[in-house]
């Protein structure tokens, strides 16, 4: 999904007439290669599932993948279907009749990013297998496809603190320096974390989905691009967390009531047809974002797909550097997350708080130290974080950013303590808003979508209320009395075990 750094000056093969009608975001590049990540680097014979032993190693978790060429097991990623795509002869014409790469012209003087790629002058590291021909229907026929330029561990290219997308998405925690837990709440923290935390296993499994459904869906849409998100990227996942897809049509914005609905409803449709051996359940979410709601029965995973939400790629990057640049955050985000959880407070369709608004909290309350944790990044690095950045550079720009070193000395313990507290005694929620972007707490905007609410939490790209789905008065005095409960329970006992059921947690992870 990324383009290696020999493509990255390619000009993007998008028609002249929309290179100068949208400025949403810039134009995305035909010849970016159909996978998001390197890390698989599976080099394959044909493989299908109904392959009995191999599919219950996939299903199990446990395949291993050496990093280099070599596997240790040799998988084909699974092929969705063999039948005929879903007609969508009328409903395409509603999409502006686009006709599939090898009919259309590509320009050769499209804008360039400019931002300079750390990576433009570097070497291939590791080259993906071609796809087989019969799969390449959006790609020009003169582009092979491959791998972005990735960077192993202790490389002197690789100066900054935020890991690259490569074959260990993430890495060994000796690497990545966990902190050091002394105190009893604090080792409690971190064995937490140690055993629930997303594995490059589980990560293998939501991408083999996400490639062979890009494929499929590219059948209707040739111009489309398939991207993961949200925690299974952003550092914050864990074994069970769900997958998150963002499906980018094109370069304009899309009308999210009328035209991502008539998409996701072709999207919908291929599920529960052509697909149908393969993923179970598609659901239609008519939501202000709308989305489909999905099972894939071979990486049983449950799966979110939406329609051009792309500020979910940037944010997904944003999120990313914060985990990495501090080795106190992602134990104490993913602590949080599974309290929150636990107590019924973690659901956005329920009018509680999602995960996204919880890692917000998390970075904000770090923020707002006396001494900071944490800076704001985009301040500090706003070329890194640009929003009207190509897409296909988002996840490079982070890499250079340094590791953040505070001052502040604080425990995992304490800063959990000290996480409730903020927000149970001194967090202002009638007139403040949680502000990752200015690193500090602000006044509330007087708009529409902050009027009234009892939550506001400010997206730090596009500046919407990510906590709008707390409308009801009685969830926020809900979600209130659990922050206010947990704190005075850990101030006194001292004990994780008080809040969260520690050995149930692990062995449900």
């Amino acid at each position: 999904m990324f383009p290696n750094s020999s493509n990255l000056r390619r000009p993007p093969p998008f028609p002249p007439k929309y290179q100068q009608q949208s400025t949403f975001f810039t134009k995305l590049p035909l010849n970016m290669p159909p996978t998001l990540l390197s890390h698989q680097q599976i080099v394959v014979p044909p493989f299908h599932f109904r392959n009995a032993v191999l599919s219950r190693t996939l299903l199990s978790g446990n395949v291993e993948v050496t990093p280099a060429v070599t596997p240790v097991l040799t998988l084909q990623p699974v092929t969705y279907g063999s039948v005929s795509p879903v007609s969508t002869s009328d409903a395409l014409t509603s999409f502006q009749g686009r006709k599939r790469q090898s009919q259309q012209s590509v320009p050769d003087d499209a804008k360039r990013q400019r931002i300079h790629s750390h990576d433009s002058d570097t070497a291939v590291v590791n080259q993906a297998v071609p796809l087989p021909k019969e799969h390449r229907r959006s790609f020009p026929a003169s582009v092979s496809v491959q791998t972005p330029v990735l960077h192993a561990s202790g490389s002197p290219a690789l100066i900054g603190c935020v890991p690259p997308l490569q074959d260990t998405l993430f890495p060994d925690p000796t690497e990545t320096g966990l902190p050091v837990a002394t105190d009893e709440l604090s080792k409690q923290v971190l064995e937490l974390f140690q055993a629930c935390q997303q594995q490059a296993s589980d990560l293998d499994r939501k991408e083999l989905c996400r490639t062979e459904l890009q494929r499929e869906i590219q059948l209707i849409f040739p111009q489309s691009r398939l991207f993961l998100v949200g925690s299974s990227l952003n550092g914050f996942g864990t074994r069970t967390s769900d997958g998150d897809l963002c499906l980018v049509i094109k370069e304009e914005p899309v009308n999210q009531k009328t035209e991502a609905r008539r998409i996701l409803s072709l999207v919908q449709k291929l599920f529960s047809t052509k697909l149908s051996s393969y993923i179970e359940r598609p659901q239609l979410i008519r939501a202000k974002v709308p989305i489909v709601k999905f099972r894939d029965k071979v990486s049983n995973v449950d799966f979110d797909l939406n329609v051009n939400n792309v500020i979910g790629i940037r944010n997904t990057f944003l999120l990313r550097s914060y985990a990495f640049i501090e080795n106190r955050v992602r134990p104490l985000v993913l602590v949080i997350k599974k309290w929150a959880s636990f107590h019924d407070i973690n659901d956005a369709s329920r009018g509680t708080l999602n995960s996204y608004s919880l890692v917000l909290m998390v970075l904000h309350y770090l923020q707002t130290l006396p001494e900071p944790i944490l800076p704001s990044l985009q301040k500090n690095y706003p070329e890194c974080f640009d929003p009207t950045m190509q897409l296909h550079f988002v996840h490079q720009a982070p890499r250079t950013i340094p590791p953040y070193i505070s001052k502040n000395g604080s425990s995992l313990g304490d800063l959990l303590i000290g996480f409730f507290k903020y927000y149970a005694t001194e967090f202002d929620w009638n007139h403040q808003m949680i502000s990752v972007r200015e690193a500090k707490a602000i006044a509330r905007p007087d708009g529409i979508e902050w009027r009234n609410k009892f939550i506001c939490v400010e997206e730090p790209f596009d500046g919407t209320n990510t906590a709008r789905a707390v409308h009801e008065k009685q969830k926020f005095d809900m979600i209130r009395g659990e922050l206010t409960q947990a704190w005075r329970l850990l101030r006194d006992k001292k004990d994780l075990n008080c809040i969260l059921p520690l050995k149930a947690v692990k062995q449900k992870r």
